[in-house]
């Protein structure tokens, strides 16, 4: 795998040891997936971002140089992924945070991770996790730096044939996967969960909701899942594939993961990479 890493603009791969990022978790991030220099998703990223500085206070960042680093970073490379991360930058010990911040910016440029035809023409298999999404309203859908319920979850499991494992809320409610949002199609309407308590709001899945206006957004029970018609999983680095088996309830991918499957390839998204 290759990769390239700016901080602050310059060529680098270390930050401070007192980066508030790296001691208490403060800051953002953005996983960006770029085709041949493009990033379709880039304007629901950068809005992302944006609602994300406004709620942690943190200096708002210049789209048009992040893209700028962007572009560097991925340079020559045809399928790519960037992640930004910005922190609260370096600090005096302790919680409070400084009057006047100074972001660091960390932009890095990878090659995105190969996905097979298969996997989006079948599906993938998921499991259940064990550990749950703690509740907490103020950072509910945001990218935070604090990814270790995630983490813990994804430690789950090393089987290769499993793709990705969902995630309940400490009340049992489906939340999401460990790196995906979740959709599902049930008594003919298509709903995903609720994230105003916890759970990352995915980019793909705001494009996708703005792609189908009468979906629900409602809280979801395991008991709902399992007399769904269609499920898949949504990314802005994956896109969108289906599920075929959660545990040992079987799906097949129906009309509607088709069709927003087509409109993933019509922003200009390959739904596979040699």
């Amino acid at each position: 795998m290759s990769h390239r890493v700016l901080v602050n603009g310059e060529p680098a791969a270390m930050i401070s040891v007192f980066d508030r990022g790296l001691s208490y978790g403060d800051g953002l991030f953005e996983t960006i997936r770029f085709v041949h220099g493009v990033a379709p998703l880039w304007s629901r990223h950068m809005d992302r971002l944006r609602e994300g500085c406004r709620r942690l206070r943190l200096p708002q960042p210049d789209p048009e140089a992040l893209l700028r680093e962007a572009g560097e970073v991925t340079h020559g490379i045809v399928h790519a992924v960037v992640r930004i991360t910005l922190t609260r930058g370096v600090g005096e010990r302790g919680y409070a945070p400084p009057p006047s911040p100074t972001v660091t910016r960390v932009v890095a440029g990878f090659d995105a991770p190969l996905m097979s035809g298969e996997a989006y023409l079948s599906g993938v298999r998921v499991r259940w996790c064990d550990t749950r999404l703690s509740a907490q309203p103020l950072l509910a859908g945001l990218k935070h730096l604090n990814r270790l319920e995630q983490v813990l979850a994804r430690a789950e499991w090393s089987d290769p044939a499993v793709a990705e494992g969902l995630m309940c809320d400490a009340g049992g409610w489906v939340m999401s996967g460990t790196m995906s949002n979740l959709f599902a199609v049930i008594d003919e309407r298509l709903v995903t969960p609720a994230l105003d308590r916890c759970g990352v709001a995915g980019v793909a899945r705001a494009e996708l909701l703005a792609a189908r206006p009468q979906a629900v957004v409602s809280d979801l029970h395991p008991t709902d899942l399992a007399r769904a018609s269609e499920v898949f999983l949504s990314s802005s680095v994956r896109g969108v594939l289906p599920v075929q088996a959660v545990g040992d309830t079987v799906y097949v991918p129906g009309p509607v993961t088709r069709a927003l499957q087509q409109h993933w390839r019509d922003l200009g998204f390959p739904m596979e990479q040699a």
